[in-house]
């Protein structure tokens, strides 16, 4: 049976995998090469992974949120402040379910 992931959730693991397909996730200082690292990396930056319990995938969740809000992510460092306040405006327009 699959995991169920909240759309936030997959909001983040399709952020940092669209990193990896564009060569800007870095781990450590380092690029990241391995489709199974950035998968990885992906979860449990939101809070997806099965290696952690429910508060620490709580904690990594708002963590990552909170980097997004204040433009601290890889894609948002490249093209500056104002293309990712321009992507969360655009995001916050969406409809949630």
């Amino acid at each position: 049976m699959p995991n169920k992931q909240s759309e936030p959730q997959k909001e983040t693991v399709g952020r940092v995998m669209h990193e990896f397909k564009e060569g800007e996730l870095e781990s450590h200082g380092r690029k990241v090469t391995s489709h199974r690292q950035a998968v990885a990396i992906a979860l449990h930056e939101a809070g997806a992974s099965n290696e952690q319990n429910s508060e620490q995938k709580a904690h990594s969740l708002s963590r990552t949120k909170t980097k997004e809000r204040h433009g601290e992510t890889a894609t948002a460092e490249k093209e500056g402040k104002t293309a990712q306040d321009r992507v969360m405006r655009r995001n916050a327009g969406k409809k949630r379910h």
